[in-house]
């Protein structure tokens, strides 16, 4: 065994020390512990009392955490070729790194932070380096500047994922062997890499570079006009910076172009169809200010291979065959926020997603639609689509996951035949002239999050067998002509997931539904998702549920859904009897109103339980008794309406005078009748009320909302939101 040269031991779950017989293998040039649970560096010292000629050492993926000691950077000082750390816990800097013949480098995915040190510079034998995933941060090393540095091997890069800043050295492009630059995820600043000079780009050294990764910096200006000389160019990614102009017309020599990712720039051109590129797949134009007339037909001829397009909120204009996509091999299919007219395009049988909201398509949904059988996503909102939907939209797929329709011009009744074991998540068919009466075929839907019906024509009763959907978080029936009264029957376990019920405007009678209220678990967690405030999971990145609502007297569009968002909307009804007790468990409650109702007896006290509450509308009933001063004791309540009731005694001062109007029997400051022993009232306060200019504008100043998300790389998982702290958990900045 000491004449051994190679010894593998990766993969073999081992655990504990390294033992100690392994410095006797005095002659061992490569070592491979990789994948298993060593935690320690101190138990590889054991390698410095021996003179060990390693040229590979690969330790990756197990547990060795803190920082590297000195002594481990003189392991095979003169022989190592090859070292991998990657995916371990370790930290500190690397300074210290000088192994003279080292060829290969990985660290990625641990927390090494720190400059990057010049010594690096020094290793003229360097292939292939991986700092990816780390808290590096600064400049590039000054030696990185010197025209000197070559790296005539150097092929392979990876800084991804640090907060490296600052300008590319122009040394990148002496490096004549590189075919994978990957900086994404930094702070790169400046215009792109010009190597002889700001404006002169001479990249024809790069002869071999074949993906080029540059998203998520700050990088400005034009892109380089001699892009066309990269001629191996296979990925480019350029997007999430800053730049604007045209696209360079050398593109159209990058002829082994697969994937072309711009989106969010300011990039204004027209479509690229003389790119011509015969391999490319993915064409990403997203979010930039591209414009004019978009001949799909001809493009056709020159993307014949291409799988993905996204050129979604841009300027394009355009009007096509209904058959322009249907014989294309594209699985996804991104329209969306452009100018295009005339009846939509009919997606290839091979579409999973497809996106033509927010243009100006007119004509009916076509039945041939359904012949795209893997669709998971179908987004034809805010057009002006009218006529029926085609009876099979609800069940030609079991894949299909969210169908969204809302603000179109369709109409009659909702096809009555969802089919069993679909798999649709969210279901918006709001702001059309729907009519009829909700498919009990909607019970087949057990995965339905979300469904929105509201601002149509459907005639009903409430369908307590929705509440049987164990997943469903959002039920909007607004502005419908349901009616009835709300009768849950005691101990029915219903609605058990719901964040957000919207009845108002209906014909909804009887006494509120206290059966139902007691069932809102997500709105009586006391944690629900304080730390971790999270949108509703979507498949994909492109597509975030939008639902409108009223809050705080004023209707807002919420694009995507917090998780920690609850409210209850049950006005302009004809609700009567009490209040029950029960809405002061709702320890998470946002928003309540229960508005324009015949709602009588007195506010319970109870209502003070409700911790999170921002707005309380109660305005338009029959209310009568004292206002529970435990109201005034709620934090984040801004807004509360009041007014129109049969309120008496005293109100609460930190609210404006609008909160109470119409309650003749109320007395004391803000309102000009002085309650019995009141001392003269103060000057007008600034204090919040429904006033609708006053609080739009506090409003405005309060949120910052949170748009579409952005992107159409595939396989990206849904960012998660940071919180400020001190706001409201379901606001964002």
């Amino acid at each position: 065994m000491k004449s051994l040269i190679v010894l593998d031991l990766s993969q073999c779950n081992f655990i504990g020390h390294v033992p100690s017989s392994m410095a006797d293998l005095k002659q061992l040039q490569v070592l491979n512990l990789a994948w298993n649970f060593f935690s320690k560096v101190l138990d590889f010292e054991i390698f410095t009392e021996t003179r060990l000629k390693l040229t590979y050492l690969d330790l990756n993926y197990n547990r060795i955490s803190g920082e590297i000691p000195r002594w481990f950077w003189g392991i095979s000082h003169d022989t190592l070729e090859a070292i991998d750390l990657s995916d371990n816990l370790l930290d500190g800097d690397i300074r210290q790194l000088h192994w003279k013949r080292l060829s290969y480098i990985n660290l990625q995915y641990n927390s090494f932070q720190g400059l990057l040190p010049s010594l690096i510079c020094q290793l003229s034998s360097l292939s292939s380096l991986d700092l990816s995933n780390n808290n590096f941060f600064g400049n590039m090393p000054q030696c990185f500047g010197i025209r000197q540095l070559h790296w005539k091997q150097l092929s392979f890069i990876d800084l991804r994922n640090n907060s490296f800043q600052g300008p590319l050295p122009s040394s990148i492009c002496q490096w004549s062997s590189l075919s994978h630059l990957d900086l994404s995820n930094n702070n790169f600043s400046r215009n792109m890499p010009l190597c002889s000079g700001i404006q002169q780009l001479n990249w024809k050294r790069l002869c071999s570079l074949q993906f080029l990764q540059l998203s998520n910096n700050s990088f400005s200006g034009n892109m380089p006009q001699c892009f066309g000389n990269l001629t191996y160019l296979s990925f480019v990614d350029l997007s999430s910076n800053k730049l604007q102009g045209l696209l360079p017309r050398s593109l159209v020599k990058c002829t082994y172009l697969s994937s072309l990712i711009l989106s969010h720039n300011q990039l204004s051109d027209i479509f690229p169809c003389s790119l011509e590129a015969r391999h490319l797949e993915l064409l990403d134009l997203y979010d930039n200010k591209f414009h004019g007339w978009v001949n799909l037909t001809d493009c056709r001829l020159s993307f014949p291979t291409l799988l993905a397009l996204s050129i979604a909120n841009n300027n394009f204009t355009g009007q096509w065959p209904m058959e322009v996509l249907s014989n294309t091999s594209l699985v996804l299919i991104d329209l969306s926020n452009n100018n295009f007219e005339g009846p939509i395009p009919l997606p290839s049988p091979v579409t999973f997603y497809y996106s033509i909201a927010s243009n100006k398509m007119t004509g009916k949904i076509p039945p041939l639609i359904c012949n795209a059988t893997k669709l998971e996503i179908i987004n034809l909102s805010n057009n002006r689509l009218t006529g029926t939907l085609p009876r099979c939209l609800t069940n030609f797929s079991i894949d299909l996951s969210i169908l969204n329709l809302r603000m179109n011009h369709l109409e009659g009744k909702i096809p009555q035949s969802f089919c069993l074991r679909n798999n649709l998540t969210t279901l918006d068919l709001s702001q059309n002239r729907f009519e009829g009466t909700l498919p009990q075929s909607l019970v087949n839907c057990k995965y339905l999050e979300v469904v929105d019906l509201s601002d149509n024509q459907i005639e009903d009763v409430f369908s307590t067998w929705l509440g049987t959907l164990l997943e469903l978080k959002v039920l909007i029936l607004r502005s419908n002509n349901f009616e009835d009264i709300l009768n849950i029957p005691k101990g029915a376990h219903l609605f058990s997931k719901l964040h957000i019920l919207d009845l108002s405007n209906n014909n909804f009678g009887g006494p509120l539904p206290a059966n139902l209220i007691m069932n809102f678990k997500p709105m009586m967690d006391d944690e629900n998702g304080r730390d971790k405030p999270l949108y509703m999971e979507s498949i994909y990145r492109g597509y975030e549920a939008s639902v409108t609502v009223t809050m705080k007297g004023l209707v807002i569009e919420l694009v995507k859904i917090l998780t920690v968002f609850t409210t209850i909307d049950l006005s302009r009804n004809s609700f009567q009897g009490d209040i029950p007790e029960v809405f002061g468990h709702l320890h998470s409650l946002i928003g309540l109103n229960l508005s324009h109702n015949h709602l009588t007896s007195s506010i319970p006290p109870t209502l003070g339980n409700l911790v999170d509450l921002e707005w309380l509308d109660l305005s338009s009933n029959e209310i009568s008794g004292e206002i529970p001063e435990v109201l005034g004791d709620l934090a984040f309540l801004e807004c509360l309406n009041l007014s129109n009731n049969q309120l008496t005694e005293k109100q609460l001062s930190t609210f404006s005078s609008n909160s109470f109007s119409g309650n003749l029997g109320l007395c004391g400051f803000p309102l000009r009748k002085a309650c019995p022993g009141d001392a003269q009232p103060p000057p007008p306060s600034s204090s919040l009320s429904f006033d609708h200019e006053e609080h739009e504008s506090l409003f405005k100043r309060k949120a910052m909302w949170i748009g579409y998300a952005s992107g159409i790389v595939i396989g990206i998982s849904i960012t998660y939101i940071a919180l400020e702290t001190g706001r409201p958990r379901w606001l964002t900045q």
